[in-house]
């Protein structure tokens, strides 16, 4: 009897044990959780520092780094040239290569490993937009203004936390950009909510400074005005400054180009603009064609009117496809990817656009095969275009129960990857 007793007093010390055990590291873990990541990185530290308190003699630091002392101190002045000399030149060359593919692509080729690779690697879930830069927040928010939070969703009086993990959501650059005055603006007037983020109009923003600015702006008033008005955050001071920088010169193409996109009401209106701004952004182009290699200046005050040149004949195909003229549409955007075959504004996704509509799926396919290249950067229409087409060419043929019975086939794989691929890359698409 007395040996029963002492076995169930040992069980129940040892399950009052464990539950102590178990409620300290349930406190311990909650508090360090608290700390955000300031607080684990401090305590990781102090953790490392313990050890390599602990264990400082049976691995002789103090000898290693008599060591270390002793190596540098033998260490030339030569060697210090070659250092600084070759790290120099590594990073002139990669500072060649970042401009070279920015030229090429119109995009940072760090900023896209960084954002494609190297963030989810490191665990980067869910990321909020404040003050034109990304921190780590409990939200992301979309490019049309609303958000999808990770934390929890309000049903009636009851909030459940929410299991699952989105991926990270990765900011692009959006070639099917609507327009700001006919088309969000009447948005705005039908339902009272700003249809675009902070980070939206200074994105934007940074685009018009590269794309519509350069250095042979300087000392010309209506161009001065201009720098001024990309940067302004009020749409209606933008307006005025277009204006302004019209009174001063009749010929100017960018405050064109920003009352036609600001100002307008209607798709119509919008369209008579960037006519008048294309014919005025010709002969600026003209002129500067000229007189590009006569200087560095000259040749970037060209590059700037191709671009506003581009930018326009763009535009103007997007109109024209959304007064339903989309044949012209398509044809306008073969032309400047003849012309100008240059990455800067996605202009072949616009035309996977329109040949959607039109339902031209051959068309399709053959600018999917110029443009769905891993050397060049992905984005949300590359990836579901082609995985429309992928699925379309199984779609006819396939059969639940065959597919259940015999597997699916390589086609019918490739499909299903090429899903997964889109709805990784942007899950946020409408389905």
């Amino acid at each position: 009897m007395t040996c029963f007793l002492r076995q169930q007093l040992l069980q129940i010390c040892v399950f009052a044990m464990a539950g102590f055990l178990s409620r300290t590291f349930e406190k311990l873990k909650s508090c360090i959780c608290g700390l955000g990541y300031t607080g684990l990185w401090l305590f990781w530290l102090f953790l490392v520092l313990t050890v390599i308190y602990f264990l400082r003699i049976p691995l002789k630091l103090s000898e290693n780094v008599s060591y270390a002392t002793m190596f540098l101190n033998t260490l030339t002045p030569k060697f210090y040239v070659a250092l600084t000399g070759t790290s120099s030149l590594i990073s002139g060359l990669i500072l060649i290569f970042e401009w070279w593919y920015f030229k090429k692509y119109g995009t940072s080729f760090i900023e896209q490993v960084s954002l494609n690779h190297i963030s989810p690697l490191l665990g980067g879930g869910d990321t909020s937009i404040e003050n034109g830069t990304i921190t780590s927040t409990s939200a992301t928010s979309t490019s049309n203004g609303s958000s999808i939070s990770n934390g929890s969703v309000e049903n009636g009086n009851r909030t459940t936390s929410q299991q699952l993990s989105l991926p990270e959501c990765k900011v692009w650059r959006n070639p099917l950009n609507l327009f700001r005055g006919s088309e969000y603006q009447r948005f705005n007037w039908a339902t009272g909510k700003e249809p675009l983020t902070y980070y939206d109009m200074n994105l934007s923003a940074q685009d018009h400074q590269t794309y519509f600015t350069c250095e042979a702006d300087t000392g010309k008033p209506e161009y001065e005005i201009m720098q001024m008005a990309w940067r302004e955050r009020n749409p209606q001071s933008r307006i005025k400054a277009a204006h302004s920088a019209l009174e001063k010169n009749t010929e100017c193409a960018t405050a064109m180009v920003l009352l036609a996109e600001e100002e307008t009401t209607t798709i119509l209106e919008c369209e008579k603009m960037f006519k008048q701004a294309y014919k005025a952004a010709e002969n600026t182009y003209r002129k500067s064609q000229a007189t590009q290699h006569q200087n560095s200046i000259q040749e970037a005050l060209h590059r700037r009117d191709t671009n506003v040149l581009v930018y326009i004949k763009r535009r103007l195909a997007m109109c024209a496809r959304k007064l339903g003229r989309t044949r012209e549409a398509v044809k306008m955007m073969r032309d400047l990817l003849k012309e100008s075959p240059i990455m800067n504004f996605n202009i072949h996704e616009n035309l996977i656009e329109a040949l959607l509509e039109l339902q031209a799926y051959a068309d399709v396919q053959a600018v999917l095969a110029r443009f769905d290249d891993i050397s060049l950067p992905k984005s949300a229409t590359i990836c579901y275009t082609a995985a429309l087409l992928k699925a379309r060419a199984v779609a006819d043929k396939f059969s639940p129960d065959m597919a259940s019975k015999r597997g699916l086939s390589t086609a019918e794989m490739s499909a299903v990857e090429a899903i997964h691929r889109a709805v990784e890359f942007n899950p946020h698409v409408p389905k």
